[in-house]
Formats: structure tokens, C-alpha cells, sequence
């Protein structure tokens, strides 16, 4: 159970971090709602995901989670840069993080 946590964190991560770009600064209600729900509930679930799972591998789950989704996010959304080396580095961070999952009882 631990584990799905800490996947519910993260993709709240992902949902407050795109939800920022629609906030507008914070003037725009119904976005600011949802991002800071989604805030609070991505924080509600990383604790308690590391009751059990060592907190610098839950840090680095979430973070990861959060960083994979929301370049590609970005990519798709936004037209940020589909380059390359950034296709890379996001399955590099993927790989981190099937690794700590691997190595984490």
C-alpha cells in the first residue's frame, strides 16, 4: 500500500505543478483551488508513504514522479522543447526510479 501512496503523490505533484501555469499568479480561483487541493493531498500522501518506505526514496519517488510528468506534460501541453537529450534525460530519471523501487524492501 505504501508504494500506491507514494504513486498518488506523485501524480498530485504533477497535477499542482501544471496547475500552477493555469493559476495565472494565483488570480485565477477554480485553478488555485484545484492546485492547492492537489498540494496538499500530493503531501498528505508522500507521509504516509514513508511511514514505510525510507524517506529519501520516497522523496526521490515523488520528486521523480512529479519532474518525468510534468516535462512531458510540458512537452505536450505547452510546446516546450521535445528534444533529444531531454527524451533522455527524462527516461534516465524513470530509470532512477525503477532502481530505487528495486533496491527498496
Amino acid at each position: 500500500m505504501p508504494w500506491l501512496w507514494l504513486t498518488l503523490a506523485g501524480l498530485l505533484e504533477i497535477v499542482w505543478a501544471i496547475g500552477l501555469k493555469y493559476t495565472v499568479g494565483f488570480t485565477r480561483p477554480l485553478p488555485s483551488i484545484i492546485t492547492v487541493l492537489a498540494m496538499i493531498g500530493s503531501v498528505y500522501f508522500l507521509a504516509l508513504a514513508v511511514r514505510s518506505i525510507p524517506i529519501g526514496t520516497g522523496y526521490a519517488v515523488w520528486t521523480g514522479i512529479g519532474a518525468v510528468g510534468v516535462a512531458i506534460l510540458g512537452m505536450i501541453l505547452f510546446d516546450e522543447p521535445r528534444t533529444l537529450l531531454r527524451i533522455i534525460s527524462i527516461l534516465l530519471i524513470v530509470a532512477g526510479i525503477a532502481g530505487l523501487k528495486l533496491v527498496t524492501a
